[in-house]
């Protein structure tokens, strides 16, 4: 599939229940700087963006009890929620995960944080590991 199209790991998404009480642990501890702060709220969550140099850590703080997000933590706890890689053609990504028989969750790119264009690969296609395809600019 990388015939140009994945340009390696965009950032990691990792569900917590508050952005106030974690985001002092990524920019004070780890001294990360402050992150960019921003609601989406087709996918109700809060989130905080953290640019690493090699990567961005991205926290998701779900606003509402049917985010995704908020379920996943039902389940899980906070912690390590998906993988997300870069791609210079999502449209293209989405169809060599479709072509070879895969499923996706989106088969069509919608909107992410920072204007991104996003879509998930489902877990069951991908060793119970949920990626998502990130196209920026």
């Amino acid at each position: 599939m990388n015939d140009g199209m994945i340009r390696g790991i965009d950032h990691i998404g990792i569900a917590v229940r508050s952005l106030d009480e974690r985001v002092p642990f990524y920019r004070d501890t780890l001294g990360l700087g402050e992150p960019e702060i921003e609601e989406v709220p087709e996918q109700k969550v809060r989130v905080a963006m953290f640019h690493t140099g090699a990567g961005r850590l991205e926290l998701l703080e779900p606003t509402s009890p049917e985010s995704p997000i908020a379920k996943f933590m039902e389940k899980n706890g906070e912690g390590i929620h998906h993988l997300a890689l870069g791609t210079e053609d999502i449209t293209g990504s989405i169809g060599a995960v479709e072509g070879a028989g895969l499923r996706m969750i989106d088969s069509v790119p919608r909107e992410g944080a920072g204007g991104a264009q996003i879509a998930f690969v489902h877990p069951k296609s991908s060793g119970g590991v949920l990626l998502e395809f990130c196209r920026r600019g």
